[in-house]
């Protein structure tokens, strides 16, 4: 039996696209989220894609991100651990048992200093996690942070997306670019909270001693601060020098808390593993924030971290090598360039002064549409580094070399003995 087909109705264009594709609701985004300027990687990023757009070939020494492979008994702990069931389920928030005991026995081993894996000890997804979630945990509306005027983008950008006000502290490049805590205003310090500092430090390479260190512990017990000490670049030091922790300074466990990360140490930055130590109270509030939010780092990356770890002695030495000859052939690249520049002891980063006349996007565009080399501005790190530029050591010795070259070539000539 045949039905008769109906007419379809015609349907109003204007009606269709209001049913079918409707104009967007506009997606409130909060005041605080922004007001925070543009990230300056971000803009590092659309340059390098118009640059590949247009052909050009280039050395990409901007980012940090580790080039070296994982150590392969690492990946070895991390593939055991992947096909184990029992590993596959969520975290524990603190997280696993491997791990605390590894990371509080690396501290112990280390620094000679003892932690509580179930109450001094927490499992990170990276140490800019952890940062960003404890800074929320604490910070809000009317507080201040105290942060290094040259700094790693989160210790200023999470405070200000929850509120907080940032007061930059002074870094003095004559007195090594440690910080000039007799700069911050009372009124500044009435209304703080937490105090911040990065050594051995990014983006500038500098290094800092125990009683360097106890300076700032008594700052932070005088003023009733939290002082957080990231300790990322811990495993990478160079010339004898060995990093301190802030808990190696007498009366630190009542103020502080510290980040350590197996990104650089292990080249593991994909991975997202780190570890905070410290103030019980502190690391309990970081819980609470991110129990609301999230759960914890992957069980097989936490087994693998504990496994580079507890073998820090065997897997870093390579690691350390490698990258010493590649800050050796980038400071023999800039004396045989006229360049006077002090190795740094430690991190993987060259931190180097623009010449006079050159405005640092310029100076970013010359590098890489005439150099072939992607730099990263001192801007990224803040205003005080507006004359400054930062080179990662990311490429080989060899690569290096001939880059830092051509980044000469570019810039030309500056200052004697700056740095």
């Amino acid at each position: 039996m045949f039905h008769r087909r109906l007419p379809l109705r015609a349907v109003p264009t204007r009606h269709w696209r209001a049913v079918h594709n409707p104009d967007p609701v506009p997606v409130h985004i909060l005041p605080t989220l922004a007001s925070i300027p543009p990230y300056v990687f971000s803009e590092l990023e659309r340059r390098k894609q118009v640059a590949r757009s247009e052909g050009h070939a280039f050395l990409d020494l901007g980012i940090g991100s580790p080039d070296q492979p994982v150590p392969a008994a690492v990946l070895e702990a991390l593939r055991e651990a992947a096909v184990s069931a029992p590993l596959n389920g969520y975290p524990p928030f603190r997280g696993s048992d491997r791990l605390l005991t590894a990371a509080t026995g690396y501290m112990a081993e280390r620094f000679g200093v003892e932690f509580s894996p179930d109450r001094e000890a927490v499992v990170l997804a990276g140490s800019k996690e952890g940062i960003a979630e404890l800074l929320a945990a604490t910070c809000g509306a009317g507080d201040v942070v105290l942060a290094p005027s040259l700094s790693y983008p989160v210790y200023v950008r999470a405070p200000l997306m929850h509120g907080a006000d940032v007061h930059l502290v002074p870094m003095d490049p004559a007195q090594g670019w440690q910080l000039n805590l007799a700069q911050v205003p009372l009124d500044v310090l009435s209304r703080a909270r937490v105090l911040i500092a990065n050594y051995p430090n990014n983006p500038t390479g500098a290094v800092t001693t125990v009683d360097e260190l106890a300076a700032l512990v008594e700052f932070a017990r005088r003023h009733d601060l939290l002082l957080i000490h990231d300790l990322a670049y811990a495993e990478l030091s160079y010339d004898g020098h060995v990093a301190p922790s802030i808990f190696q300074v007498p009366g630190a466990r009542a103020v502080a808390v510290e980040f350590h990360s197996c990104s650089k140490s292990f080249n593991m930055a994909g991975m997202r593993a780190g570890f905070v130590v410290g103030r019980a109270d502190a690391l309990d509030a970081l819980l609470a924030y991110r129990a609301n939010v999230g759960y914890g780092v992957s069980m097989p990356v936490q087994h693998a971290a504990a496994y580079a770890l507890d073998n820090v002695r065997t897997l870093m030495p390579p690691i350390v090598a490698e990258y010493r000859r590649r800050r050796d052939a980038v400071y023999d690249a800039l004396q045989q360039g006229g360049w006077e520049a002090t190795r740094p002891q430690a991190a993987m980063y060259a931190w180097l002064p623009l010449p006079e006349g050159i405005e640092p996007w310029d100076a970013v565009h010359r590098v890489l549409m005439e150099g072939q080399v992607m730099i990263t501005p001192g801007l990224a790190f803040g205003t005080a580094g507006a004359r400054w530029f930062r080179l990662s050591l990311v490429a080989s010795a060899e690569q290096l070399h001939e880059a830092v070259g051509r980044v000469v070539q570019v810039l030309g000539a500056v200052p004697a003995g700056v740095r």
